[in-house]
């Protein structure tokens, strides 16, 4: 058995001081981590994980100190989440793209563009609705004739956007995925040999476009970015920058209030929306030269 605790504070500082008096505990947590509830909110929730059930009194007399709620602590089955994950994942449609685990793989309808992607530790299975708008809108560009000669995919994850693009034009090289989490640049490279794609995209370990791979192959005739408001905002201008004169800029990661925002800020830069998707509260948006 393991044990989860998690609160929540307000503001950056608070959540930084509060995770690193937490790991000084005893018994330590092996792992703690905090991050913003949601974009802008200036709300943070903070994470500590312990194989040792934590002492309850401290944790509520560090929340005090650090103006955070009170911590709830919940007992952790020791499980192989993600092998539980690969079982429990359904397959997921997103235009002619099908997402599958290894477990589904006799469930491929013909006709599809076929996706292996298995449940790893970083973000990224494909099944958010934020994925499905960008791989629709992939699928809604080819339709329409768009053919990218090449293509980046910014804060790719575990790479499956960059995939789907590959997939939808075999012609299209170099096809460039970055991310900043090493993590996710080893799924994503073993999601590309999965999916015998290893010679067609190069994966890179990035902040942005800021990488070699991604300065040689400017401009980009299409670039997809899956990430967040804020950052999506502070890139504008890289990704113009980046952007062919003929060039599709696919965005998400944004709530549906978050897109109008997102749209003015690339608008200010030369890129204007042309397509918008919203799936529940998600929003997705396709991008042009004026």
């Amino acid at each position: 058995m393991m044990y989860s605790a998690i609160t929540a504070t307000t503001g950056l500082a608070s959540a930084q001081a509060l995770a690193e008096a937490v790991e000084e505990l005893d018994p330590a947590p092996f792992a703690v981590g905090h991050f913003e509830i949601e974009d802008g909110s200036g709300l943070y929730e903070v994470g500590a994980h312990f194989e040792e059930e934590p002492d309850g009194i401290v944790l509520d007399l560090l929340a005090a100190v650090h103006g955070a709620r009170a911590w709830t602590v919940s007992e952790v089955p020791d499980v192989d989440w993600v092998a539980k994950v690969r079982r429990d994942l359904p397959p997921v449609e997103a235009g002619r793209f099908f997402l599958y685990g290894s477990h589904d793989a006799d469930k491929v309808p013909e006709g599809r563009v076929p996706l292996l992607i298995e449940a790893a530790m970083a973000f990224g299975t494909g099944h958010h609705a934020t994925t499905v708008g960008c791989l629709r809108a992939i699928d809604r560009l080819e339709a329409q004739g768009f053919r990218p000669r090449n293509v980046a995919d910014v804060g790719a994850g575990t790479a499956v956007l960059a995939m789907g693009a590959a997939r939808a034009w075999p012609e299209a090289a170099p096809v460039v995925a970055g991310d900043i989490d090493p993590v996710a640049v080893e799924t994503a490279l073993a999601n590309l040999e999965a999916n015998g794609l290893g010679g067609r995209i190069a994966c890179v370990e990035a902040a942005g476009l800021d990488a070699p791979a991604f300065r040689e192959g400017v401009p980009f005739d299409l670039i997809l970015a899956n990430i967040l408001k804020g950052p999506l905002i502070g890139l504008a201008p890289d990704m113009a920058a980046a952007a062919s004169p003929p060039a599709r800029v696919i965005l998400s990661g944004l709530l549906r209030e978050q897109a109008a925002e997102v749209a003015a800020a690339y608008a200010a830069v030369g890129l204007r929306e042309i397509d918008r998707e919203e799936i529940g509260d998600w929003a997705t948006l396709v991008l042009g030269r004026a």
